[in-house]
């Protein structure tokens, strides 16, 4: 388990990035898995579920969960739809009591909190959901419940600059886009680069006077604490677990 040290110092909310440590799940999944969408054992998955709300200290049913896509589509969690499907990639909630989860298996989990106006969030943040401003759009949402806010983000786990090679086709896209773009990529050979993808994330926040912190943890090296599906995919897996980000106002 992971933890952010800005947000820990608040007692208003509780959080947690976790690893894939303590968990049920057997097999290429083994450890704390909580992807629904993976093709685990659903029993695995719900114990896994489990032994996370009780960690946070909700009931299951009180805890929530986005079906991903990685779109730019940001909801509000009320007491009417938080039983309901999700199709999202962020939430925001004052709800208190509820928490409000990410998976991840490489891609960004951001955990926020606007200390001013008890707002928690999260982000599922692929290259694709900021590219196309789920970072925006979230803090847009946050600001449009209340102007007057102190925004605190913390970015989890996610995959290192070091380890996430892309080819020339993804960095023209990203070029073609802003030639500021240019910073998060490094050289590494004729046909590759390296992408940044937990400066991409930062920088967005920061544009929106976020104050940000960082777990700073590659998700595709540490082998032994995340889920990564770049590696997975490496080590010729049929399948990837995720790991679980969470936030709750107790």
């Amino acid at each position: 388990m992971f933890y952010s040290k800005k947000l820990r110092r608040i007692k208003e909310i509780k959080h947690c990035f976790f690893s894939r440590k303590n968990g049920f799940s057997k097999g290429i999944y083994k450890g704390l898995n909580c992807g629904r969408g993976s093709k685990d054992s659903k029993k695995n998955i719900n114990k896994n579920l489990n032994f996370v709300a009780k960690t946070m200290n909700v009931k299951r049913s009180r805890l929530i969960l986005m079906h991903q896509t990685h779109s730019n589509k940001v909801i509000e969690i009320k007491k009417y739809n938080y039983k309901k499907k999700i199709n999202a990639d962020a939430m925001i909630t004052k709800l208190r009591g509820l928490a409000i989860g990410v998976v991840t298996a490489d891609c960004v989990p951001i955990i926020i909190y606007d200390i001013k106006n008890g707002v928690i969030g999260c982000i599922h943040a692929g290259w694709k959901g900021i590219y196309s401003g789920i970072i925006k759009n979230t803090i847009k949402k946050i600001k449009k419940l209340n102007s007057n806010n102190k925004i605190y983000a913390s970015i989890g786990p996610c995959i290192g600059k070091k380890s996430y090679e892309v080819d020339i086709k993804f960095y023209k896209k990203f070029v073609s886009k802003s030639m500021s773009n240019k910073i998060y990529f490094t050289h590494k050979s004729k046909t590759k680069k390296l992408f940044n993808l937990r400066k991409f994330a930062t920088d967005k926040l920061l544009k929106y006077n976020v104050k940000v912190d960082q777990v700073n943890r590659d998700t595709f090296a540490e082998k032994s604490n995340f889920f990564s599906y770049r590696r997975s995919c490496k080590l010729k897996h049929k399948d990837y677990g995720r790991c679980i980000s969470t936030i709750c106002l107790p």
